[in-house]
């Protein structure tokens, strides 16, 4: 088993995740905690299931703010996703959900774009926005531009959006432009 807890910080707006990620022979599994400043302030915990090729099996996403407690869960239904326990069929083939207030969902595509520089991976994705706790189909592209260093398009809700990443050799965020970067607790 290999265990381990990540920081990262907002750049964007004030905010701090704190993330413990262990990686067992049946799967890896994930809890974080999220507090920011932004969208009226509020506390998220997101609880990720995996399994080892690092697809997403599961995640609860709680949320606490001015409007109170709320819960969103999303699970794999074959090739598309329940939210909350009904069938969504306009997730149909989303290959994975990304959350909106973690770079920590980055990590299941990027570590399935191809290795080459110029190679590419777009994608279908079940977009959870994290302080509405809504879910919605979106698509996104990687970009390999060398070791450890892709570029994100975004080609959805969001199109037009780009963004640098700076990834570790385990997929997982070091940098991302404009929202993130990883940091580590005083020794």
């Amino acid at each position: 088993m290999s265990a381990s807890v990540l920081f990262w910080r907002r750049t964007d707006v004030e905010g701090l995740e704190r993330l413990e990620l262990a990686i067992e022979p049946g799967g890896v599994t994930a809890t974080s905690t999220v507090i920011c400043l932004g969208a009226g302030g509020f506390r998220l915990e997101h609880r990720w299931r995996l399994d080892l090729e690092w697809h997403a099996q599961s995640v609860t996403v709680e949320r606490w703010n001015s409007q109170g407690h709320g819960v969103l869960r999303l699970e794999r239904a074959g090739t598309g996703w329940r939210v909350d326990g009904l069938p969504r069929p306009d997730l149909e083939g989303a290959e994975e959900p990304d959350l909106s207030v973690t770079p920590f969902c980055n990590t299941f595509p990027i570590r399935r774009t191809p290795e080459g520089i110029g190679e590419s991976l777009p994608l279908d994705i079940a977009f959870i926005d994290g302080p509405a706790l809504t879910v919605a189909r979106s698509s996104q592209r990687y970009d390999r531009q060398g070791p450890g260093r892709l570029r994100y398009v975004d080609l959805g809700l969001s199109r037009g959006f780009e963004a640098d990443l700076a990834v570790d050799d385990a997929g997982l965020v070091l940098h991302y432009e404009h929202l993130f970067e990883r940091v580590a607790p005083p020794a």
